[in-house]
């Protein structure tokens, strides 16, 4: 099948970015969190504590990928992060379903399976997730040393772009999770409005991120989409944010 590019009516940034985000800067998010939600990070954090052993205590260091989809985003990963807990993050059951918790079925079955011990599975929503992970954050339980939010639904209609994370109630705890934050994009608009953002949320917050925006061609695709859309040479799209 082939990727499609990102068609939308929006030809440039968000005309109202700047007082989208600095309004929720000032605001917090306070939906209540989905218990299902709860429990899958509950069952991330009991997968970190024993990735860690019962003797070790204070701050771990935690690697998050979320939105991974069918769970290969998270392999990669943890291959790059041999020593930390990965958590492979996604809504969908049908999704994970295709890698992440059939692979944890075979290991806990005692199966032979390809997964790096470090790698592990959840389904959840992500705005409730990120919620609790900043709380251990903040605890000084947690370190993400890594965030990596690859190919997010781009709501590219106009009229859908608040439904974008950086234009989100949300974004402030996304950015404030992790010191280096990587979106992958097929759409050139949303990496430069989400570094944009983070511009207008430093600021807000009188903190300096080191923003990094640019086209990328991955020699070895870490995703279903990222090797759809580099068999239709579309072109990519990265954002590090880094403080």
């Amino acid at each position: 099948m082939t990727a499609r590019s990102v068609t939308s009516n929006q030809i440039d940034l968000y005309k109202n970015l700047e007082a989208v985000v600095r309004k929720y800067a000032a605001t917090t998010f306070l939906r209540p969190v989905a218990d299902h939600t709860r429990e899958a990070f509950e069952q991330a954090s009991e997968f970190v504590r024993t990735f860690y052993g019962t003797d070790v205590a204070g701050c771990v260091e935690v690697v998050l990928d979320s939105g991974c989809g069918t769970g290969e985003s998270t392999l990669h990963l943890a291959k790059k992060f041999p020593n930390v807990p990965v958590i492979g993050i996604d809504k969908s059951a049908v999704r994970l379903s295709k890698a992440g918790n059939e692979r944890q079925l075979e290991v806990s079955a005692g199966g032979s399976c390809d997964v790096p011990a470090n790698a592990f599975w959840v389904r959840a929503e992500l705005l409730d997730f990120w919620r609790l992970a900043l709380e251990k954050v903040n605890a000084g339980e947690w370190k993400i040393l890594h965030h990596a939010l690859y190919y997010p639904n781009p709501w590219p209609k106009e009229s859908e772009a608040t439904r974008r994370f950086h234009l989100h109630p949300i974004f402030p705890t996304l950015l404030r999770l992790s010191p280096v934050t990587e979106l992958r994009t097929n759409w050139e608009i949303y990496a430069r409005e989400f570094a944009e953002a983070a511009r207008v949320l430093g600021d807000a917050f009188s903190l300096k991120f080191d923003v990094e925006l640019g086209a990328f061609e991955p020699q070895n695709p870490e995703t279903a989409f990222e090797r759809k859309y580099k068999e239709a040479r579309q072109q990519l799209w990265r954002t590090l944010v880094k403080t």
